[in-house]
């Protein structure tokens, strides 16, 4: 564990010093990353079907109901911090961080946010515990459906699937997944 730990921050750190020599964004603070934002999504699949798991049930009181606006603190995916969302889904279920390599080849995705419950083969009951391995059925980014994964945190929450438009402009539909702790009523 202190292995993965320690390459973890040297990856940081070399990832850090390539993005300091692309360019001097000291002084333009929209230019700034966080770690999670640094991870490359280029593959994942911002907007869905809005198909949801067999077994994934309805909230029945949620903070956002369907239909309602919700401002976004999530920051999982570049563009989305900060921006209006619209709720299309709101479901009770265990919420999941976790890392995996992709089915696909690549380097691994650490603390990938969120897979839900319903996303993992044959689970069990639920919450599953800090570094159990499962097998993922999510699709969210290529080479995740089929992907062995490590869980990172567990938390039962009530999750939503939002509308949004990024912070550039491009529109994302369904998408999965935003816990509630993620948006904030609107002002």
């Amino acid at each position: 564990m202190k292995q993965k730990k320690w390459m973890t921050g040297l990856g940081v750190i070399v990832l850090a010093t390539s993005l300091a020599a692309c360019g001097d964004t000291a002084d333009d603070p929209s230019m700034e990353m966080s770690e999670e934002q640094s991870m490359d999504h280029s593959a994942m699949d911002h907007s869905g079907s809005g198909e949801v798991p067999e077994g994934l049930m309805e909230a029945s009181d949620p903070t956002y109901p369907v239909g309602s606006t919700a401002m976004m603190t999530a920051d999982h995916m570049p563009g989305m911090e900060g921006v209006e969302a619209t709720i299309v889904g709101a479901y009770d279920t265990t919420v999941y961080a976790v890392s995996y390599t992709p089915t696909t080849g690549g380097n691994p995705v650490e603390n990938h946010k969120w897979v839900i419950h319903e996303e993992l083969e044959n689970p069990g009951d639920a919450p599953l515990a800090e570094d159990e391995k499962v097998v993922l059925t999510a699709d969210h980014m290529d080479g995740m459906n089929g992907a062995e994964a490590t869980i990172d945190t567990a938390i039962d929450a009530t999750v939503y699937m939002v509308d949004y438009t990024t912070e550039d402009g491009e529109e994302v539909t369904n998408h999965k997944w935003v816990t509630e702790s993620e948006l904030e009523a609107m002002k």
